[in-house]
Order: C-alpha cells, then sequence, then structure tokens
C-alpha cells in the first residue's frame, strides 16, 4: 500500500476490520457468479475488458487508448465506459456536441483522439451494450473500460492492469487498501500488465515480478512504461519543448501524477503543483486561482502544464484559455523487452476467433 500522508496511513490501519467485511462481500459475491447462482451475460461478438482490482490510476486510459489505436484501422472499434463523474444517467453515444460533462473526461478524451471510434457510456453495462450495437450496427468489437470486477457482463478477453510501484500482491482491500476485488479475482485475466515500469526496467526485476504474481500457466504477463509525447496549447494546439529554463505550474485532477512530477524534475528548471481530486470538475473560481498562482511564479521561462485528461475538464474556459501559456503534454503506453507484437498478437488471435456471426 502507499501512504503519502501519515494521519491517512494511521486512519486506514484502522479501518482494518472494515477491510475484513468488505473482501467477505466481495468474495461472496465473487463466488456466487462463479458457481452460476449470479449470471453474466455473453454477446455474440469480441468483448475486450480493460481493469484492474485497485482503485487508482493503473494507466487503464492509456491502454485502452492504446487497444483504440492499434485496432481502429482494421475494425469498427467502439469503446464503453462507465463515464465516472459525469452530469448525465444513463446511456449515451458521443457525438460532435458532446462534453466531458455528458460521458465523462476519459470517454470524451477516447472521443476527441479516435472521432471514428464508437465511445459510448452507460451505468449498467449489460443495459448499455445492445444500446450501443443498435446505435452502431457494424461495430466489430467493444472494449470495456473499467469492467473487470462487473461481472454482469462476460468479456471474452480480460486485460488486468497493475500499477508497478504498487503491485496488487503487496496492497490490501478497501478502505484500508486500495483493493476493490480479491487477489484471486486475477485467475479469470487472460493477460496481465504491470504497468507504469521504469523504461530501464532489468530482465532480473521483471522475473522477480513474474514469480512474485505468480500467473497461471495461461496467463500471459507483459511490462509496460509511460511515454510522453510532445507538448501542445491547450487550444491553439501549437507546440513547445520542455528545457532546463522552463519553469512550470503543473495542474493536475488525476489519481497518479507522480510519473509527470518525475519528468518535470528531470527535464524543467522547477516545477509547482497544483493538485486537485482525481476527476475534478474545475470551475471558474479554480481557473482564476491558477492564474494568480502563475502570476505569482517569479520566472522569464513559465508555462502551465496539464494532462490530457484534465484538458478535456479544462476546454470549456476556452476564451480564457487562448491568452495563457497553457500546454498540454499527452502520454501513450509502450510495452518494454519488445514484446508488443506478441500482446498485438493475442489480441488479433481473440478477435478473429470470436467475430460475430451474422445473426445477433
Amino acid at each position: 500500500m502507499n501512504f503519502n500522508i501519515p494521519l491517512l496511513k494511521t486512519i486506514r490501519i484502522l479501518l482494518f476490520p472494515v477491510s475484513l467485511v468488505y473482501v467477505l462481500v466481495v468474495w461472496l459475491r465473487n463466488k456466487l457468479y462463479d458457481k452460476g447462482i449470479l449470471k453474466s451475460a455473453s454477446f455474440n461478438l469480441p468483448l475486450i475488458c480493460v481493469g484492474n482490482i485497485a482503485v487508482g490510476g493503473t494507466g487503464k486510459s492509456p491502454m485502452v487508448e492504446y487497444l483504440a489505436k492499434f485496432l481502429r484501422n482494421d475494425f469498427q472499434v467502439a469503446t464503453l465506459s462507465r463515464g465516472y463523474k459525469r452530469k448525465t444517467k444513463g446511456y449515451a453515444l458521443a457525438n460532435a456536441s458532446t462534453t466531458a460533462l455528458d460521458i465523462g473526461d476519459e470517454p470524451m478524451q477516447f472521443h476527441l483522439k479516435f472521432p471514428d471510434v464508437a465511445v459510448a457510456v452507460g451505468e449498467e453495462r449489460i443495459v448499455a451494450i445492445p444500446q450501443l450495437l443498435h446505435d452502431k450496427p457494424n461495430t466489430d468489437l467493444i472494449i470495456l473500460d473499467d469492467a473487470f470486477q462487473h461481472r454482469a457482463v462476460k468479456a471474452g478477453f480480460n486485460i488486468v492492469l497493475t500499477d508497478c510501484s504498487n503491485l496488487y500482491t503487496r496492497d490490501w482491500y478497501l478502505p484500508s487498501g486500495d483493493l476493490r476485488d480479491v487477489k484471486s479475482s486475477v485467475q479469470r485475466a487472460d493477460v496481465i500488465v504491470v504497468t507504469k515500469c521504469p523504461a530501464d526496467l532489468s530482465v532480473e526485476k521483471k522475473n522477480e515480478i513474474i514469480k512474485e504474481l505468480a500467473p497461471t500457466k495461461d496467463q500471459k504477463i507483459f511490462f509496460s512504461t509511460i511515454r510522453y509525447g510532445s507538448l501542445y496549447h491547450i487550444t491553439e494546439k501549437t507546440p513547445f519543448v520542455l528545457n532546463d529554463e522552463t519553469e512550470a505550474l503543473l495542474v493536475t485532477g488525476i489519481a497518479n501524477p507522480k510519473p509527470l512530477k518525475k519528468l518535470l524534475a528531470e527535464q524543467t528548471k522547477s516545477y509547482t503543483e497544483q493538485a486537485y481530486n482525481d476527476h475534478y470538475i474545475f470551475t471558474i473560481d479554480d481557473l482564476k486561482d491558477i492564474q494568480k498562482k502563475f502570476a505569482a511564479l517569479n520566472a522569464d521561462h513559465k508555462i502551465i502544464l496539464t494532462t490530457e485528461k484534465d484538458a478535456v475538464r479544462l476546454a470549456k474556459f476556452d476564451d480564457q484559455l487562448k491568452s495563457l501559456p497553457f500546454y498540454v503534454i499527452p502520454i501513450e503506453m509502450q510495452f518494454l523487452f519488445n514484446e508488443g507484437n506478441d500482446f498485438n498478437n493475442l489480441i488479433i488471435t481473440f478477435i478473429r476467433a470470436n467475430k460475430k456471426s451474422d445473426e445477433r
């Protein structure tokens, strides 16, 4: 478990008995599904689930984007997310007038990056999938975002992610830890991806992690790292290159900004952080506060920097942002040890073996 605040650590330790009750309830629910007492629905097309068994940022969005980018040229791809922190309810399909308030920040990010991919949201996936297929009948496959623990729908291919710096094997259950599902659930996964690894992860460390995760004989384990792209202005899209004279005000509302802070520590003169809760909905007062903090920075070469996920929640302030040196840094997932093609082949093999039939 990662505890960043001493008081939080104390509180979470005190909540240990609650965790025992929580894990018992989750274990029982899984058993009911395993025994067939609770039913999982299947659909007549490939469903690829991207998920984890912990709360917080393990890199689900970069994985969904990796899959969408990789598959969209050969297949009609759709994504289905819950739409966390949106202001709407029920099923919704992204269109030209959609905003992050309608579908949530991560689905909006998918929609902006991949306009040829159908992006839908719905709390109840078992209801949303038929609606999505009705709206997009030519869909070849659906990527289920953050759906591993939602067993009402049975995915054909399950990808479970775990953060290299906080492997699920070293964690404990909510609320004293970060796990929201029992560790044994990982045995249902087809693939485990260890995310946010150092780019120079050694083979020795890789083998140590594989031994610790102890995959089943049918499971594959892959390792990935975060690769940052070129900065671009939040409204004008003009590029910017970080250098050792840059001083940045980092504005984030994400679960785990540590890798980004590490990058700034390495590539800029200095940075100041303005952190908000994950999926935070920015207000005009927040923007004014950001502007004040930026104005207070005593530096000749200063910028404001944010993530792509935060940028879609700031887009509503387009007029105010145009005059600011406000930049976005994109990220993408990259497989280590030259194993990206092996992962891709597993996905393609699954899709071709499970193509939808003419009748649904």
